[in-house]
C-alpha cells in the first residue's frame, strides 16, 4: 500500500515536479494550490507526510503548519523555502515542523528526508498503540467492593518503598496489582522485574535470583547477572513465592535485611537497591508453621497486605469484565464487537469460575470465536457448560 503525500504551494510547476518525482518513488501525491485548499484537505485525508511552501498566498505555511499540528499532529511537516524565508523556515522547526529544504530542493536529501519522518511517524504510532496496549494489559476493572480496596491499598501504598505482599487463587490477577504498584511507584522509569518462582527448579533459583560467576558450576560457562542486580533503582516481583526452596529464602532474607547480594560461586558483596513485592497462593502463616516458609521471610515480605478477591467473591464486575476482553479481542482481531444477551450474562455470573479472570479471559475469547454476531445461552451451553 502507498504512502500517501500532500504537496502544498502555489507555485505550479513545483507541484507537478515534485509529484513526478515522488510518483516514481512509490508514493501516492495529492497537491494543494494554496494553504487554505492544504488545510481543507488535510482535515479530509489521512497524508503519511505533508511537503509545503513557506511564503503562499491567502495562508503562508506557519499557518498552515499551526493549523495542521492542531488537525492531525502526528503527521510530519516538511517545509520548502525560497532563500530569504530560511529564518522563517527555521521557525517553523521551532514550531514542530519535523525539517526544513531550500529551494531548489536537492532531490537526494528531499527523499532521505521524507523516508526519515514517515520512519519518525511510525515509531511514534507504534509507541502509542504500545503505551495503549500496556495501559489496556494493567487496567483493573470493577466496582465491587473487594476490587475497590485493592485499587484504594495501591493508590496508598504506591508511592512508598513498603514491601508489599499480595496474596489471592491462581488467576485473580496478582501480577496486574504489582503491575500497578511498579506503575504508580517513583521506580516506574526504572524496570519491573518478574520471577516464577515456581517456575524454576531449586537447584536453579539462587542462580535466577543472584546470578553467578563462571565456573561455578557445571553450566556456568560465563558470568550470569541475576535478578536482584536486573531491577536495581525498579521493583523485583517474586511470583508464588510460596513455592521458593528453604536455601534460597535465606538468601532472599539476607538481601532484604542488608541490600546485598552475592553471586553463586561469588565472594563480592553487591548492593542492590530493588523494591521487592511478592506474590503467593498458599498460607504463608499455616506453610510457617509446617515449617515450609520461613516466619522471618514472611513478616519482612508482609509490611503490606493486599489480598485479591477471586471472581466468584466479586460476580458483580463480570459484566465489566466481559464487556472489557470483548473490545481487547475485537481491536487484537480488528472485528467487530459481538453482543451478549441478558440470560446467556446471567448464566456467566452464575458460573462457578474455579480459574478466576483468567478462565474468564479465555471464555470470552472462545465464545466471541465460535458464536454468532449475538452470544446466547446455547453458546453458553454449547461451548462452556458443554452439554
Amino acid at each position: 500500500m502507498s504512502q500517501n503525500i500532500l504537496v502544498i504551494d502555489d507555485e505550479r510547476a513545483i507541484r507537478k515536479t515534485l509529484a513526478e518525482i515522488l510518483t516514481m518513488e512509490g508514493f501516492s501525491v495529492d497537491e494543494a494550490a494554496d494553504g487554505m485548499e492544504g488545510i481543507k484537505k488535510i482535515k479530509e485525508n489521512n497524508y503519511d507526510c505533508i511537503l509545503c511552501d513557506i511564503k503562499m498566498p491567502k495562508m503562508d505555511g506557519i499557518e498552515v503548519l499551526e493549523q495542521a499540528r492542531q488537525a492531525k499532529p502526528d503527521i510530519p511537516f516538511i517545509v520548502i523555502s525560497g532563500h530569504g524565508n530560511m529564518e522563517t523556515a527555521m521557525d517553523a522547526v521551532k514550531k514542530g515542523a519535523y525539517d526544513c529544504i531550500s529551494k531548489p530542493p536537492d532531490l537526494n536529501r528531499l527523499l532521505i528526508t521524507i523516508r526519515n519522518a514517515m520512519d519518525k511517524k511510525s515509531l511514534i504510532t507504534e509507541a502509542k498503540q504500545l503505551r495503549k496496549r500496556i495501559s489496556r494489559e494493567i487496567e483493573m476493572i470493577g466496582e465491587s467492593d473487594g476490587i475497590r480496596k485493592v485499587r484504594e491499598t495501591i493508590a496508598k501504598v504506591a508511592p512508598t518503598d513498603a514491601r508489599v505482599l499480595i496474596t489471592g487463587d491462581n488467576g485473580v490477577g496478582k501480577e496486574l496489582v504489582a503491575s500497578n504498584i511498579h506503575r504508580l511507584s517513583s521506580r516506574s522509569a526504572f524496570p519491573l522485574v518478574e520471577v516464577n518462582c515456581a517456575a524454576i527448579p531449586s537447584e536453579l533459583i539462587e542462580s535466577e535470583l543472584f546470578g553467578h560467576e563462571k565456573g561455578s558450576f557445571t553450566s556456568a560457562i560465563k558470568q550470569r547477572i541475576g535478578k536482584f542486580e536486573q531491577a536495581s533503582g525498579g521493583t523485583l516481583f517474586l511470583d508464588e513465592i510460596g513455592d521458593m526452596s528453604h536455601d534460597a529464602q535465606a538468601k532472599v532474607l539476607r538481601a532484604l535485611q542488608e541490600g546485598k547480594i552475592t553471586r553463586v560461586g561469588g565472594e563480592k558483596e553487591i548492593k542492590v537497591d530493588v523494591r521487592v513485592i511478592a506474590a503467593t497462593n498458599k498460607d504463608l502463616l499455616k506453610e510457617a508453621e509446617e515449617k515450609k516458609f520461613r516466619l522471618d521471610l514472611y513478616h519482612r515480605l508482609s509490611v503490606i497486605l493486599i489480598h485479591v478477591p477471586s471472581l466468584n467473591e466479586r460476580r458483580d464486575d463480570i459484566p465489566a469484565l466481559i464487556n472489557h476482553f470483548m473490545r481487547q479481542i475485537c481491536e487484537d482481531h480488528d472485528l467487530p464487537i459481538k453482543q451478549i444477551d441478558e440470560k446467556a450474562l446471567s448464566a456467566l455470573q452464575e458460573y462457578n469460575w474455579t480459574g478466576n479472570i483468567r478462565e474468564l479471559r479465555n471464555v470470552v475469547e472462545r465464545l466471541f470465536i465460535l458464536s454468532d454476531k449475538t452470544i446466547t445461552l446455547a453458546d453458553i451451553e454449547t461451548y462452556i457448560f458443554l452439554k
